[in-house]
């Protein structure tokens, strides 16, 4: 009996250690930040995003063609604004302007990352794009995983022209309690980005992109989030991880999707 109660309480001490440590850890654990600084490329110019705390950001910029809107492009959060360009590489031929954003501690920029923080990253994109004369009407939101995240908050502070989310989650919570189901994650993880409770909000078209072999988000929360409005389309591509922005495939269906609207 005395060495079931010790395996007992050793087994409750580790989970309380690793329960500890992912609560501690968690920001390190959501947004792996790479330190990469990404070269310019051809097309772009180097712009400052100046963030409401003060921040500066190296962001890349690209005018649209005449007549046609600009999209903001936030990536997932193990991304940098090399694979932000791969990403939208469709977009641009298409003639869309591109402003794609690096988050706060990314990519050299000074911060922490957070949900606020990246709210706050992306309402100073959204300033910019201001100053430039470029309304609302003729700004496309876009976001890949954790980055449908800020676009969906962002699309209920203003008026898009559609709003875009590829691989997205309905919230952080989800995410992690499907994957760590066995600890109370929801209980512990501070950054929520509830998309789910939000994107009702949106008043613009929205198309949701998911690939059916994503095993990071699974493909249903992005279904859940497109059955919450009937502004929302939701397209399933067969096989695609959870990297299927960087398909052509996916890539085409959305620039054959905003030539619709």
């Amino acid at each position: 009996m005395r060495w079931l109660i010790g395996i007992g309480l050793l087994c409750g001490a580790v989970y309380i250690a690793v329960t500890g440590f992912l609560y501690s850890q968690q920001t390190q654990l959501i947004y792996p930040a790479p330190d990469m600084i990404s070269p310019l490329p051809a097309g772009f110019e180097e712009v400052v995003l100046t963030t409401s705390d003060g921040i500066e950001l190296r962001s890349f910029y690209r005018p649209a063609s005449a007549g046609q809107p600009t999209a903001v492009y936030f990536h997932g959060n193990g991304g940098t604004l090399y694979g932000s360009l791969v990403a939208t590489e469709q977009i641009a031929v298409a003639g869309y302007g591109l402003l794609l954003v690096e988050y706060r501690g990314y990519g050299g920029n000074a911060g922490s990352p957070s949900e606020d923080g990246f709210y706050a990253d992306g309402r100073a994109a959204l300033a910019f794009l201001r100053e430039r004369q470029i309304a609302e009407s003729d700004t496309i939101l876009m976001g890949n995983s954790i980055g449908t995240g800020t676009a969906v908050q962002l699309a209920t502070e203003i008026t898009p022209k559609a709003l875009l989310l590829t691989a997205p989650f309905t919230s952080l919570p989800d995410v992690a309690a499907d994957v760590l189901w066995w600890l109370p994650v929801r209980l512990l993880i501070r950054d929520q980005y509830d998309s789910h409770a939000k994107i009702g909000d949106v008043n613009a078209p929205i198309l949701v992109l998911h690939g059916s072999a994503d095993e990071l988000i699974p493909y249903q929360q992005g279904q859940a989030l497109a059955a919450e409005t009937a502004r929302a389309d939701f397209q399933l591509f067969a096989g695609e991880g959870h990297n299927l922005i960087f398909t052509p495939a996916v890539q085409a269906a959305q620039v054959e999707w905003l030539a619709g609207l």
